[in-house]
Formats: C-alpha cells, sequence, structure tokens
C-alpha cells in the first residue's frame, strides 16, 4: 500500500537567494517560503533545479532544508526535497538522511542523469531507491537534462512501486503518450506538470497539479489556475492559463532561475540576482520583459475572473 502523501496542487521549487558575494542568505529563503505558503501553495520543493541545488555545500542543503521544513511545519504544508544524482547508493543514503528529519514528505528523483542506464536500468535504481530509502518518491521525467526517455510502460511500472507516489512530468510535450499516462496511472499515483508554459491544457487533460518554478512569482495566480481547472471553470482557466504562459516563457528566456532571481531582485524580495557559475545572471533586457509582465499578470487574472 502506498504512503498517503496527498500531493496534489500547488508546489513552489524555491530559489536559493544569495548575497553579492554569493553567500546563502537564510532570511531571504524563509521569507519566500513563508510567502509562497501564505499566497495559496500546496507545499514547497527545495533542492531543485531552481534552488542551484549542484552548487550548493552539503552545509548549504542542509541550512536550506532546515529553513523550508520550518516554514512547511508552520503552515501544515508537505515538502518535497530534489534528491538528484546518478549513483543510487549515494542517492539512498541520502533519503535515508532526509526520512530520519521527520520533516520531509517526498524526494524528488530523477531518472539517472548522464549514466543513461536505460528504462530497465532506471527501473532498478527506482525499486532500490523504494525498498532501501525509507521515504516516497516522486519520478521527476525531464528527458533534456537527464539525457533519457522513459515509456509510459516504464512510467506505470515505477508508479506501482510502493514508494513511488507521483511524478513531475515535464517532457516537453503534450501528447499520446501524456494521455496515455493520465489515463491510465496506479491508484495513489499523482502527476504534477513541471513545464510550466503548458501546465494550463495539462491541467485541463487531467493533472492534480504543478511544481513550477515560474510560481515563485504570482504564487496566488499559479494556485488560482490549479484551483480553477479542478471546479471546470473553463473560459476564467483558459485567460489565465494563456496569461501565465507568457510569463512562464519569458521566466525561461534564459536558464533557470537567472531571470525568476532578476524579477525577485527588481521586486525587492532577495538581497541580489546572483547566480553562481556556470549560470551567468540573467541580460537586463530579459529581467524587465518578465517583471512587465509578472506586474501585469494579476490584473489580468483579476478581471478574468471578475
Amino acid at each position: 500500500m502506498k504512503p498517503e502523501a496527498n500531493l496534489t496542487g500547488l508546489f513552489v521549487p524555491l530559489v536559493t537567494p544569495f548575497t553579492d558575494d554569493l553567500r546563502l542568505d537564510p532570511d531571504a529563503l524563509a521569507c519566500l517560503a513563508h510567502e509562497a505558503l501564505s499566497a495559496g501553495a500546496r507545499g514547497l520543493v527545495a533542492l531543485g533545479t531552481t534552488g542551484e541545488a549542484a552548487t550548493l555545500t552539503t552545509e548549504e542543503k542542509q541550512a536550506v532544508v532546515r529553513i523550508c521544513a520550518a516554514a512547511c511545519r508552520a503552515h501544515g504544508a508537505p515538502l518535497i526535497v530534489g534528491v538528484g544524482t546518478n549513483d543510487t547508493a549515494a542517492a539512498i543514503t541520502t533519503l535515508r538522511e532526509l526520512a530520519q528529519s521527520g520533516d520531509v514528505t517526498a524526494a524528488l528523483v530523477p531518472a539517472p542523469p548522464y549514466t543513461r542506464p536505460g528504462e530497465a536500468g532506471t527501473l532498478a535504481h527506482f525499486t532500490a531507491l523504494a525498498e532501501y530509502g525509507g521515504l516516497p518518491l516522486v519520478v521527476y521525467d525531464i528527458p533534456y537534462r537527464t539525457g533519457q526517455s522513459l515509456s509510459t510502460s516504464t512510467l506505470n511500472a515505477l508508479g506501482h512501486l510502493p514508494e513511488v507516489v507521483g511524478i513531475k512530468y515535464a517532457t516537453g510535450a503534450i501528447d499520446a503518450a501524456a494521455m496515455e499516462l493520465l489515463g491510465s496511472s496506479a491508484p495513489g499515483f499523482t502527476v504534477l506538470g513541471g513545464d510550466d508554459a503548458v501546465i494550463s491544457p495539462l491541467l485541463a487533460a487531467g493533472a492534480h497539479g504543478g511544481i513550477l518554478a515560474s510560481a515563485n512569482l504570482r504564487t496566488a495566480d499559479f494556485a488560482e489556475l490549479i484551483s480553477l481547472w479542478q471546479r471546470d471553470a473553463t473560459e476564467p482557466a483558459r485567460r489565465l492559463g494563456a496569461e501565465l504562459a507568457r510569463l512562464s516563457a519569458a521566466l525561461f528566456a534564459e536558464p533557470n532561475p537567472t531571470v525568476i532571481k532578476g524579477v525577485l531582485h527588481a521586486q525587492g524580495r532577495i538581497p541580489s540576482p546572483a547566480v553562481r557559475l556556470p549560470l551567468l545572471a540573467a541580460s537586463v533586457d530579459s529581467v524587465r520583459r518578465a517583471a512587465d509582465l509578472a506586474a501585469r499578470t494579476h490584473q489580468v487574472h483579476q478581471e478574468a475572473v471578475a
């Protein structure tokens, strides 16, 4: 029997705020966490790609999880933590450590990147994590980062593993495979959209929510979009979805999370737009375009549902 993770709705994968000299700013992170949950997010994701987990030290990762866990406890919200590695044994160790804290609802785990072990190897990887990790798992299907695609049959096999409670679906397309997944997923297996610009049609097709980097901005609007589709409020959902898709496209005009951080800094919500190499800060033009769209989205949304 699967654990009761209840991972429907909006999850915000938080950025990791840095100071100008690239130190972690814990106070800014705590503010972002509380703001997102107060604005309607169902929960948070720590240590995702958006959080620049690949360039954080072990101590910084621990601090990020502690801060996000404290915010989630205060709001009664679930916390998902990214565990991205192509070393199965190391992933099991990390999962066990997270499970021991008692603060983590589930781990977001991609298919093993770079190694590309194939579908059989990927299934064996998740089977080992499910058996020995001690924590519910959300499969992260994102082929353009992992270097391999997973068939619907493999995803369904993963969905039947006892500890696999959901998937972040970010294949870059809403196609026959997506429709098959949405129509055939196992009981207790939650499908969360991960391609921000097309989250609205995926929700219309039956997705249960989303893990959306763009929701670091206009969190309330993204939460309302999910709610509108769940209530079958088709016309306002389409209008709001179209506006948020334009915002998402602007936020991903340069590598994630550079534009998002630029806009958050322009709004005075983080102390610096700084990112760590190999990322470079987003251009002024990209930040300006995204900031303009972010400022307009709420107004259009209010008109759409008035």
